[in-house]
């Protein structure tokens, strides 16, 4: 599996440049996990931590449910592997699988790509209970972009330590 990642354009508008950085994280991490089987996969990286390369898909299929669905389009659901709202759930995928994870990722990142793209601008806002505060798709997608950075990093030794493939 060779996962395809989009370049960002370097002259587009705000909403088109956020939506491209976002999907190019996306497919940063979807490349992480290339080639690797479900055991690779659920290798932790060093005790105690539990984190795994399919622990973030997991994390991230929980992040983009609850930014998009839960505080943008105010679906009252639970998250997807904790009804509790315990977002650590997700990080333990000791009996997890790639096909698991990745439909829920995927099924997630199919949502958050349809309320973006039906939004009438980076202005609709949703509430975020957690911060007691409305805030604007912009910041969500800002957020989001933050989000993936960052577990991306967090991908980049998973994977060296796997196999020892650099890079991305």
């Amino acid at each position: 599996m060779t996962t395809e990642r989009p370049s960002p354009p370097v002259t587009a508008g705000e909403r088109e440049t956020l939506r491209s950085f976002l999907d190019f994280h996306r497919a940063t991490l979807a490349m992480k996990t290339d080639g690797l089987s479900d055991e690779d996969l659920r290798r932790p990286a060093s005790a105690p931590s539990t984190l795994s390369l399919l622990g973030l898909v997991r994390h991230m299929a929980e992040v983009e449910r609850t930014w998009f669905r839960r505080v943008i389009n105010g679906e009252d659901i639970p998250l997807v592997w904790s009804a509790e709202g315990d977002f650590q759930v997700a990080y333990d995928a000791s009996t997890a699988t790639r096909a698991e994870a990745f439909e829920a990722w995927q099924t997630e990142v199919a949502h958050a790509r349809r309320i973006e793209r039906e939004a009438a601008s980076l202005d609709v806002t949703g509430y975020q209970p957690r911060w007691g505060e409305h805030v604007s798709l912009r910041l969500v997608m800002l957020h989001l972009i933050h989000e993936y950075a960052r577990h991306n990093g967090h991908a980049d030794f998973l994977r060296e330590a796997i196999d020892g493939t650099v890079g991305a």
